[in-house]
């Protein structure tokens, strides 16, 4: 990633490289067993823990599920089978080398995969670029682009027509995410209970299926360079499954701020969405479905169920904090991200629309 904010790995999320040299030794990744491993850790990302490794004038990039964490969700055996086996029908992905379940190798499951270069665009890159409207016309549309690529993949031709249960796929959502939120509940939230109630009460029974990313945004995934037209790699696959590809523009949309939602949430989660040029969710959808084909009909329940995922998600993390599983300084205020996104959705819900909710 030729923008590589790598930062010291934290004492206690150290990789023991007394027994990771044998395992890259034994699947070829190095020559001699006894080479020094040089490890960094991608900076961003408060899931999966991902490392750069330089070792003997090459580098690779080591992913492993976050310390303390359920390994529902942070099944790296499940990322590994879906790049190994997606490259054949959609090439933008990382070529993956070796996997292992053998937890006494590092202490967890973990998978070894290329480095690859090309621009992550999020709110440092926009300072440096001065980026203009126009750029981020063509940055939305090529984005789009490749996620109606995705969309369209078969599935079946890449061999993972088992990865996932597309009938019944929206209604499992609804209870699982509503089921894991309770779990990780530390406080009391008014609007949660209204926004769960209300997503079981609205979800569309009907729904056409393909291969689903879900976590779909512009800092998971690298341009190639800075004419902004071509996407080389889609990153951080430990959620991609099979279900309604409209849950996956869902989720995307959660992430797509604006310039007229809250400063507080701009803040929180800062996007080069909210500038001049990027289209508002809405245009999002309608170009979504423009270049998919796709007719979108509850288009709110789509939306706030994204804001509802990341919730969850937010607070999962805030609940390893609270608990003292882990000390990162960045997860002490997500329980306030939490409340934003809950008030988000509940506006809504309230408006029945996606943009301009205060």
């Amino acid at each position: 990633m030729s923008n590589d904010k790598t930062t010291e790995v934290r004492k206690e999320e150290a990789l023991p490289l007394d027994t990771l040299s044998p395992f890259m030794h034994t699947h070829g990744l190095i020559k001699d067993v006894n080479s020094e491993i040089k490890t960094r850790r991608f900076a961003g990302g408060f899931s999966n823990l991902t490392y750069l490794l330089r070792v003997e004038n090459k580098e690779y990039v080591l992913r492993r599920p976050p310390f303390g964490a359920p390994k529902r969700g942070h099944d790296m055996g499940r990322e590994y089978k879906v790049l190994s086996k997606l490259f054949k029908e959609f090439t933008k992905i990382p070529k993956v080398y070796a996997y292992t379940d053998d937890e006494s190798v590092i202490g967890a499951q973990f998978y070894v995969m290329e480095k690859v270069n090309g621009i992550l665009l999020d709110m440092d890159v926009v300072k440096v670029k001065n980026l203009q409207p126009q750029d981020y016309k063509t940055i939305a549309n090529t984005w789009l682009d490749t996620f109606v690529e995705l969309h369209n993949v078969d599935y079946k031709a890449c061999g993972l027509e088992d990865l996932g249960k597309p009938e019944g796929y929206v209604e499992r959502q609804v209870f699982n995410w509503s089921q894991q939120y309770e779990k990780a509940k530390t406080h009391d939230i008014p609007e949660s209970e209204k926004v769960m109630k209300w997503l079981s009460e609205n979800q569309p029974r009907e729904y056409s299926h393909s291969l689903i990313h879900n976590d779909f945004k512009y800092n998971n995934m690298l341009f190639k360079d800075d004419s902004w037209k071509e996407i080389s790699t889609v990153l951080d696959w430990e959620m991609c499954t099979l279900g309604d590809p409209l849950m996956d523009l869902g989720t995307s949309l959660s992430y797509w701020l604006t310039e007229s939602d809250l400063d507080a949430f701009k803040v929180q989660l800062p996007s080069p969405t909210v500038f001049e040029g990027n289209p508002n969710r809405l245009e999002v959808v309608e170009m979504y479905s423009r270049k998919s084909g796709r007719p979108i009909n509850n288009l709110v329940f789509y939306y706030v169920n994204g804001l509802f995922k990341l919730a969850v998600i937010v607070q999962q993390i805030y609940y390893r904090y609270h608990k003292g599983h882990t000390s990162d300084p960045r997860f002490a205020q997500l329980d306030k991200q939490t409340q934003l996104m809950f008030t988000m959705a509940w506006q809504a819900i309230q408006k029945n629309k996606i943009d301009n909710l205060f």
